[in-house]
């Protein structure tokens, strides 16, 4: 294909990109993979349709800059220890036994030990991105699992902090002119410097300035991207790196009140420029040397998918977790990240690795971030598939998450809840109120304790599993209501409603069921799952609404001040 200008040549990858993305879309795979791809193709094995080497690499730099800009402005060292001993516990074990075990497996393949130990490190990072987005579509990301999910994430972006820093500091000896090209001590002495200014930063002019370029949004924007890309020079400098000085520069701003703002903000701009990084990454790729990677990737992929969640499990399991929580949990770490790619780049631009170890961990890359997105998609399938498996990871006693179904076994409710987020509390607050008993049940520990605040009895569970469910105190109940939010595509929670209907008569429930629905659409399949009552909570407040509004309803309304913050807590 005949050489292009690079401003043609950018436009035809951003096609591509919108392109293949939709199509990756699609197939319900994250953007990652789609972008790699695009490199791939728009590489030198396929279209050879990428020369403009400088300015694709300029901007896949900027990309990573902010990426790690955005790592470090979300570094909460108190948010681990409110998540609890489990987040960090199991995430530095799964680290050191992921590495662990992915350092003797190289050796096997005979990568050597350098080799290895990159491969093995980069094999502990999990995808911040794609767990956050695949918890939050499927509404878990406040469950118990994902809580913990998220202390995994923390914890490694600690670990990652520090291994870029370990990694930068040990190549100090081969880095060229570009990074300085001073001694190991001349850096550390200039990497404590930069420590201070930041310490001097967050101290002084860190929050009065923020607030000062707050009143314009778009200067505080500015602002963000002119540190990351400023301290990112500074380190890159010095011979700390790019990406370590974009984690200082994120540091920097980490406690200012308008951090989450930042973020927010520079999110898009994070993903554009990180495309450039995967298109870089994936036409840099030699097609015909990819094959000779096939037996190390499909062991390492294994290992990922296989052997990451089993270690979870097995951790979560003897701190006192329920299988079914550790097995969850276990799935949100069966993939490798970008931040894999970015520390084996690191590995291969001071030359401790070479190209092959990078398009190594890319094809693990590949294939995991394409498996895992499934594995977690379908998590509650696959948990029902393996359940009489996993019985060797559980505890006899769970006292981390003890069965407290069980203790309203012998109870009377003529009610029972499911999800106890704004509607299913002012439907609770009400029922309480005339007097009639209803138990709460969410898999939410926060929305859980809200409940227990107000006065009214809850319970911590999962209404897809079906031990839990057999617990329930079904008998004598009248009614049995799901305020479980749906999925805005329809289809994530239907399966979870129509799993509790079932089990929930296994059980020996023989009341009426009411469900909440948005759509007519979603309705119509309730009815059909035997769903009693569809509750639509937007018709039914037009509907009142109308009524005060005409005049045909004169009583006086009830308030629930408790409600309000309620939705104000959860969303």
């Amino acid at each position: 294909m005949p050489m292009l200008p690079p401003f043609a040549e950018v436009a035809l990858l951003l096609v591509m990109a919108a392109g293949i993305g939709l199509v990756g879309t699609l197939a319900r795979q994250p953007l990652i993979v789609s972008f790699i791809a695009v490199g791939l193709i728009a590489g030198p094995s396929a279209l050879d349709v990428v020369h403009s080497d400088a300015q694709i690499d300029l901007l896949s730099e900027l990309g990573i800059a902010v990426l790690l800009f955005l790592v470090g402005i979300k570094l909460d060292v108190q948010l681990i220890r409110s998540l609890g001993v489990v987040s960090v516990m199991t995430g530095l074990g799964q680290v050191i036994f992921t590495a662990f075990f992915g350092y003797l497996i190289g050796l096997a393949l005979g990568l050597g030990h350098i080799t290895s130990l990159y491969v093995a490190v980069a094999l502990t990072f999990s995808s911040t991105i794609i767990i956050v987005k695949l918890l939050s579509d499927k509404r878990e990301i406040d469950a118990l699992h994902g809580q913990i999910s998220l202390g995994f994430l923390i914890v490694q972006d600690l670990v990652v902090v520090l291994a870029m820093i370990v990694l930068s500091a040990i190549g100090i000896g081969a880095a060229d002119a570009g990074h300085g090209g001073g001694s190991v001590a001349m850096v550390l002495a200039s990497g404590l410097a930069l420590v201070a200014a930041v310490v001097l930063f967050v101290r002084y002019v860190a929050d009065p300035l923020t607030e000062r370029l707050a009143r314009a949004p778009e200067l505080l924007v500015i602002f963000a991207i002119a540190l990351a890309a400023m301290f990112a020079a500074v380190g890159d400098f010095v011979g700390l790196g790019k990406e370590v000085g974009g984690l200082m520069a994120g540091v920097a701003l980490a406690s200012t009140p308008y951090r989450e703002t930042i973020a927010a903000r520079l999110a898009p701009l994070r993903d554009f420029l990180l495309l450039f990084f995967f298109l870089a990454l994936g036409a840099t790729l030699d097609l015909s040397l990819l094959g000779t990677h096939v037996t190390g990737a499909i062991l390492f992929s294994l290992f990922v998918l296989i052997g990451n969640p089993l270690i979870v499990l097995s951790i979560m399991g003897a701190m006192g977790y329920r299988k079914r929580t550790g097995f969850l949990a276990g799935l949100t770490v069966a993939q490798i990240s970008e931040f894999s790619l970015i520390f084996v780049a690191m590995g291969v631009s001071i030359g401790h690795v070479t190209e092959d170890a990078l398009g190594l961990v890319t094809m693990v890359g590949l294939v995991t971030i394409a498996a895992s997105t499934y594995m977690i998609t379908y998590s509650h399938q696959l948990y029902a598939l393996f359940e009489p498996l996993l019985g060797v990871f559980e505890r006899k006693n769970t006292p981390r998450e003890p069965s407290e179904a069980g203790a309203h076994a012998a109870e009377s409710y003529r009610i029972i809840l499911f999800g106890l987020g704004r509607f299913g509390t002012a439907i609770g607050l009400r029922l309480h109120k005339r007097g009639i008993r209803v138990l709460g049940v969410d898999f939410n520990p926060q929305a859980v304790r809200r409940w227990r605040d107000l006065g009214l009895e809850a319970d911590f569970g999962d209404a897809s599993d079906p031990e839990f469910v057999a617990e329930l105190p079904f008998r004598g109940a009248e009614w049995m209501v799901s305020t479980v939010p749906i999925h805005p595509s329809g289809l994530s929670h239907e399966d979870t409603r129509r799993t509790l209907i079932q089990l929930a008569r296994s059980a020996g429930f023989s009341g009426r069921i009411a469900a909440a629905s948005h759509s007519s659409g979603d309705s119509e399949a309730l009815f059909g799952a035997g769903v009693d009552l569809v509750l639509e909570p937007f018709q039914d407040a037009a509907d009142r609404a109308v009524e005060l509004l005409s005049g045909a309803v004169t009583e006086e309304r009830t308030d629930f001040p408790e409600i309000a913050a309620e939705g104000r807590a959860t969303g």
